[in-house]
């Protein structure tokens, strides 16, 4: 075969029909009818033991000489038993690990995806948590490079002080690499055969401490509404009286959600703890007693945030500081049954409603809805999630406001 020049390869007029011009031993050039220039490779698997083709680009963006140098390296992996396909595609997977696959690259790149399905406080701790128990480990290596008995390692020295840290800590692992396996970052999930019983204590689910005595809860009661810290604070802890928020969503509560003519509540579904969004956004009524604490807090907050932080009119208050205020005001004894922290009041208010039923009358599923507790059930929340239950949530949220402020009135 003549020695093909480079003038004679841009001298190629497309025809008609695409067609192959033969350069050197398995190299061609396929000139198509647009004028497209395409590099092949023809050549024998040996380790598929059939004919295969591959693509060195096209010309001129690779020139003869490179496709030809190709050409001769991919013949000299066939003489070695190596398909050059086989061999072209762990060099670049190698490539894309070293660049791509650092692991603190890697953990930030799954914490953006992370980031659009978690809420805020959840994001934060869990970033938090890599950033002091796993990144200092790794910060220079790679993920494919970490090995199963390092990660045993690190859980097993968390476990030591915080076993549901650590128990929470494998769980965020084995999602990690998982991503990181199915986007080539490494080859399999080492933290798949991890054995949890194994290496982190058994823990004893333990429910948010509550308050269910009446006695008690008037005492709460009374506390709460002659409170004398920040106005914020206590309002705050006078509307989760009324209304079971979580604590994440009671602090970042916005003027925007307050609907004072028609009163209600509507917070986003984005920004509850489920964020289904084919489920509607959480909804419910406010009585007049809510609506009095919110036209009261009004005089102490004039930016986004309804529970705003003193001295910073566009920031709301930290979760922890009902909670502080809550511990100061004495309510921190569990076996005397007065302990209680935000999460608690969701208790509180989901037990007596079941203790008084005979008193409001509405059904389980609006006791559900107004704690944003939906079906696990796909197909059974698929049918719920779409029923109105603002009429029930009025009568139930009428008869709690008035029992609460009943309590501080006797």
């Amino acid at each position: 075969m003549a020695d093909v020049k480079d003038t004679t390869i841009r001298n190629l007029k497309p025809k008609d029909k695409a067609y192959t011009y033969p350069i050197d031993k398995g190299l061609s050039l396929l000139v198509k009818p647009s004028g497209n220039k395409i590099w092949e490779f023809r050549y024998k698997s040996p380790t598929l033991l059939k004919r295969r083709k591959t693509s060195f680009g096209s010309y001129p963006d690779t020139k003869l000489k490179t496709a030809k140098e190709r050409a001769a390296k991919s013949r000299e992996l066939v003489a070695d038993g190596i398909d050059p396909i086989d061999y072209y595609r762990k060099e670049k997977n190698k490539q894309k690990k070293k660049e791509k696959g650092v692991f603190p690259k890697v953990v930030d790149e799954w914490m953006e995806m992370q980031r659009k399905e978690l809420a805020e406080v959840t994001f934060k701790r869990k970033k938090n948590q890599f950033i002091n128990d796993v990144i200092p480990a790794f910060k220079n290596r790679t993920i494919d490079s970490i090995t199963h008995d390092e990660l045993v390692k690190i859980l097993e020295m968390k476990n030591i002080k915080a076993p549901e840290s650590a128990s929470r800590l494998l769980s965020y692992l084995n999602n990690l690499w998982q991503y990181a396996t199915t986007k080539g970052y490494c080859d399999f999930n080492v933290v798949s055969n991890i054995h949890k019983a194994s290496i982190i204590s058994k823990r004893i689910k333990k429910h948010y401490a509550k308050i269910t005595d009446e006695a008690s809860l008037k005492m709460l009661v009374e506390k709460i509404y002659t409170y004398k810290g920040s106005y914020s604070t206590k309002n705050a802890l006078k509307f989760v009286l009324h209304v079971p928020l979580r604590a994440n969503n009671l602090v970042n509560l916005k003027w925007e959600y307050i609907d004072f003519r028609n009163k209600t509540l509507t917070i986003p579904r984005q920004k509850m703890k489920v964020k289904n969004i084919n489920i509607p956004d959480y909804k419910m009524p406010l009585t007049d007693e809510v609506i009095s604490i919110l036209e009261e807090q009004k005089l102490f907050s004039g930016g986004e945030y309804i529970f705003a932080a003193d001295g910073y009119a566009d920031e709301p208050i930290h979760t922890e500081t009902p909670n502080r205020a809550l511990q100061r005001m004495g309510f921190n004894d569990e076996k005397a049954g007065t302990k209680i922290r935000l999460h608690g009041f969701r208790g509180t208010f989901r037990s007596l409603a079941d203790t008084h039923q005979m008193q409001h009358n509405v059904s389980y599923e609006a006791k559900e809805r107004a704690l944003d507790h939906l079906p696990k059930n796909i197909v059974d929340r698929a049918y719920t999630h779409e029923a109105d239950y603002m009429k029930e949530l009025r009568i139930l949220m009428e008869w709690w406001s008035n029992f609460i402020v009943g309590l501080k009135e006797q």
